[in-house]
C-alpha cells in the first residue's frame, strides 16, 4: 500500500508538473503568394491571456519586453511577458472621475511616444493624455494633450498614431460615451480625426467618417483611417500636403461586403516597415500590401479589435474580445 501511495504521486506529480499546452485559434487564409515572404505554414495565433470584458489597444515596450493593453470596460491597462500571467499595469486608465458612471469607461489605444512616454486615449475623461510617471513604475498620474476642440469636448478618443514631425493624429468616435451618438454630453455635431502638435496646437482634419477608429501611417505621407460602422467598412487614405492638410482623399479598401455575414469591422490596424497593413476587419486580421492587395486573412472567430507589432516585425499582438493573442511571423 505504500508503495502504491508513492507511485500515485509520482504520477500526480508528474502530470501536475507537465507544461500547460499552448492553446491557438483561428485559421490563416492565404490570398496572394506575396503573403509566403511574410507569414510561415505552420503559424497560429496563440492565445497567451484571456477572460477580458473588451481588450484593445495593445502596444508593444520593447525596453521592457513586456505587451501593454487596455480591457475598455474594466477601466484597466493589463501587462504581459513572456513565461508570466498578465497583470494589472495601471487602474485607472482612462476616467479618473468621482462620478460612477457606465459605459466604455477605461483607456482604449496606446502609444509609445518618441520620448518614450506612455499616450493613452482616454474614453472616460474624453482626452488624449500622456502618463506623467517612468513606464517601470506605473501611476494614475495623467497630463492632458489635448481635450477640446474649439471650446467643445472630445466624445472619446480611440486611437491614436504619431507622425516623425512628433505630431499625433487621433480618432474620435462616440463608443465611451453612456448613450453614444445620442448621449446629452455629445459636444460636436460629427466624429472627428484630429491633429494635435507638439505644442497643444488641435486641427479638425476630418468630420465626415461616420465612425472614426482605427489610425496609422503607410510612410510619412500617406494616413489611413478605418471606419468601423458596418454600413460603410472602409479604410479610407490621404495625402498629407506641406501645409498638413489632407489631400487627395480615396478607399483603400471597401470590406462593406464581408461585414455583412463576418463579425466585427474595421478598427485597429498597424502597419509595417515594408508597407504591409496588418488590419482588425470583418472576421479577423486582413493582411494588405502597400498598394492595398489583399494578401491573405488570419481568420479569428471573435471579433477584433486592434493589434500591434513587435520583434522587428516577426511578431503580431492581437487584441481580440476576450482575448490576447500572439501570432508569430516570418523569422
Amino acid at each position: 500500500m505504500k508503495y502504491l501511495t508513492i507511485l500515485i504521486v509520482i504520477i500526480t506529480c508528474m502530470n501536475s508538473c507537465k507544461p500547460k499546452e499552448k492553446q491557438s485559434i483561428g485559421t490563416l487564409e492565404r490570398i496572394d503568394p506575396a503573403l509566403d515572404a511574410i507569414i510561415d505554414n505552420e503559424a497560429r495565433a496563440e492565445i497567451i491571456a484571456e477572460g477580458f470584458d473588451w481588450s484593445e489597444g495593445p502596444v508593444w515596450i520593447e525596453s521592457m519586453k513586456t505587451l501593454l493593453f487596455s480591457d475598455v470596460p474594466q477601466n484597466t491597462i493589463y501587462q504581459w511577458k513572456e513565461g508570466e500571467e498578465h497583470k494589472v499595469y495601471l487602474k485607472p486608465s482612462g476616467y479618473t472621475g468621482q462620478i460612477q458612471r457606465g459605459g466604455e469607461t477605461g483607456s482604449n489605444g496606446l502609444l509609445l511616444n518618441k520620448k518614450g512616454q506612455l499616450v493613452m486615449c482616454q474614453h472616460g475623461d474624453r482626452r488624449l493624455a500622456v502618463m506623467n510617471a517612468p513606464l517601470d513604475a506605473p501611476a494614475p498620474d495623467f497630463i492632458s494633450l489635448a481635450d477640446q476642440y474649439n471650446g467643445k469636448k472630445f466624445d472619446s478618443p480611440n486611437d491614436v498614431a504619431q507622425r516623425s514631425n512628433g505630431d499625433y493624429y487621433f480618432t474620435d468616435p462616440p463608443y465611451g460615451l453612456e448613450k453614444y451618438i445620442d448621449d446629452p454630453l455629445k459636444a460636436a455635431p460629427y466624429q472627428g480625426v484630429y491633429r494635435v502638435t507638439e505644442g497643444g496646437v488641435v486641427s479638425l482634419l476630418i468630420d465626415s467618417i461616420p465612425r472614426p477608429n482605427g489610425i496609422a501611417f503607410l510612410g510619412d505621407n500617406t494616413l489611413i483611417v478605418a471606419n468601423s460602422e458596418s454600413e460603410r467598412a472602409i479604410w479610407y487614405a490621404y495625402d498629407i500636403a506641406a501645409d498638413n492638410s489632407l489631400t487627395n482623399a480615396r478607399i483603400f479598401y471597401d470590406a462593406t461586403e464581408a461585414a455583412k455575414t463576418d463579425k466585427g469591422g474595421p478598427d485597429g490596424f498597424k502597419v509595417d516597415k515594408h508597407g504591409n497593413v496588418f488590419a482588425s476587419g470583418p472576421g479577423g486580421i486582413w493582411i494588405f500590401d502597400k498598394n492595398a492587395k489583399v494578401l491573405g486573412k488570419l481568420k479569428i472567430p471573435v471579433p477584433v479589435s486592434n493589434c500591434a507589432l513587435a520583434d522587428d516585425d516577426k511578431t503580431l499582438y492581437i487584441t481580440a474580445d476576450m482575448y490576447v493573442l500572439k501570432f508569430r511571423m516570418k523569422k
